[in-house]
């Protein structure tokens, strides 16, 4: 434990010698800290306040992310249900043609032969 306060107290020297605060370096990365290891309570309520805020701000962080997410999935889906509308409007279309061709060639095929399309007569009488 010596041994660490005093390196401590060497890299706060050569720290503020070149001109950089000690203290930026203790919570420049943000994250889960074990606050188990302070043994002063105002440095412990310290730590965890610190663990809260970093969580608190990761949660944020997510949900709107996530948030984020579901509203372009939702947009999409509202692209690809009005896509389907209009692919089934085609689709109806289709079905009416084919239907009014099936009933113009049934009639067609029940219709008795026209006149022209009969053999000619034969005169009578020669």
């Amino acid at each position: 434990m010596r041994k660490f306060i005093a390196a401590r107290i060497i890299f706060a020297a050569s720290a503020l010698a070149t001109g950089v605060s000690s203290a930026g370096h203790a919570q420049d990365i943000p994250g889960i800290e074990i606050c188990t290891a302070e043994k002063a309570m105002d440095r412990r309520t310290s730590c965890l306040q610190s663990n809260i805020d970093f969580l608190q701000k990761t949660m944020t962080k997510q949900s709107l992310d996530q948030q984020q997410k579901l509203d372009a999935a939702n947009r999409q889906i509202q692209a690809l249900k009005a896509a389907l509308i209009s692919q089934q409007g085609l689709i109806d279309e289709l079905k009416a043609s084919q239907a009014k061709l099936a009933d113009e060639l049934r009639k067609k095929a029940d219709a008795p032969p026209a006149a022209k399309d009969a053999a000619p007569a034969k005169p009578a009488g020669k």
